[in-house]
């Protein structure tokens, strides 16, 4: 019964079964091979759902950036844009679970959503314990693309935002951060566009506090040129609430727009298919959230009974 629950509530959040969605597009975030990629990681492997699990297709051993671009229907089409960035602690990406799903309920809102493949996983030698470079440069250049092809796809360029689950959402804080430096050397135009968010929505981040204390780590440098953020996080997640605090708190602080949801329960990894828990709510809470900020226009009144 809960399968039926669940296929029934995933259908109704993507899209599916609504018609005939359009295959996304399909870029190379480089225009060659990606800044320091050496290939060492093997090559690309997409794992399908475990039995007795929820389905999640698992993607690993990236070494070739893309972006996947599911464009709304044209006359929904609001001009805003989001990129996409699946969580799996740097090691694999939540694919649909955490991004093509995303994609499509970001395309009932209007919205045209990014699903960024990212460099997965570390690469040999570099510290468990610290974010890796090459996702932030990915996700840097990310922007940067979908920035300049705004008037192809009808996109307005200062309405481009970025949300990340988990891993993907220290990803999304860190680009949001840390836009005021490159973190490879500028390829070619694409590079002279700007590759800071308009605004952020972080979804059970991790790493972004320590693991001594709850401050916001120093890597990730909030200021009042931050982007506005929403935030999500539950209660009982194994990775603490307190990510999504500190960061909410900091940009407090430095005077950013922010709103912070913290939810009872609900744990880590909920994305946005349906459940009894409460932590659900969340996808209309951030579209109630995009459109007070005048990121998607105003919802229009239901008409009126005679």
């Amino acid at each position: 019964m809960w399968v039926a629950r669940w296929l029934v509530g995933v259908l109704f959040w993507t899209g599916a079964g609504l018609g005939a969605a359009e295959k996304p597009i399909v870029l190379d975030v480089w225009p060659g091979k990606a800044p320091g990629e050496t290939g060492a990681v093997g090559e690309e492997t997409v794992t399908p759902p475990r039995p007795g699990e929820p389905p999640v297709v698992r993607i690993t051993n990236v070494s070739r950036p893309t972006l996947h671009v599911f464009r709304p229907a044209p006359d929904s089409n609001t001009g805003v844009a989001v990129v996409i960035a699946p969580g799996g602690g740097y090691n694999i990406l939540a694919w649909d679970k955490e991004g093509e799903e995303v994609a499509r309920w970001l395309n009932g809102l209007g919205v045209t959503g990014v699903v960024l493949k990212y460099r997965v996983p570390r690469r040999p030698g570099q510290p468990k314990d610290q974010p890796p470079i090459q996702p932030l440069q990915d996700a840097q250049r990310a922007i940067s693309l979908v920035r300049s092809k705004a008037s192809d796809w009808g996109i307005d360029p200062k309405r481009i935002g970025i949300l990340g689950f988990s891993a993907g959402g220290h990803l999304a804080a860190a680009a949001s951060t840390r836009f005021e430096q490159r973190s490879y050397d500028r390829l070619d135009e694409v590079d002279q566009v700007s590759c800071r968010p308009d605004f952020t929505v972080l979804v059970y981040p991790a790493y972004l506090v320590g693991r001594e204390d709850d401050r916001l780590v120093a890597d990730l440098p909030v200021t009042k040129a931050t982007p506005p953020a929403f935030l999500v996080h539950a209660g009982d997640d194994r990775v603490r609430a307190e990510n999504s605090v500190a960061y909410y708190l900091a940009l407090k602080k430095a005077g950013v727009p922010a709103e912070l949801h913290v939810y009872s329960s609900g744990g880590h990894g909920f994305g946005l298919r349906p459940s009894p828990q409460p932590c659900s709510s969340w996808p209309q809470r951030c579209a109630d959230w995009l459109r007070a900020r005048g990121i998607l226009p105003a919802a229009q009144p239901a008409p009126q009974g005679k």
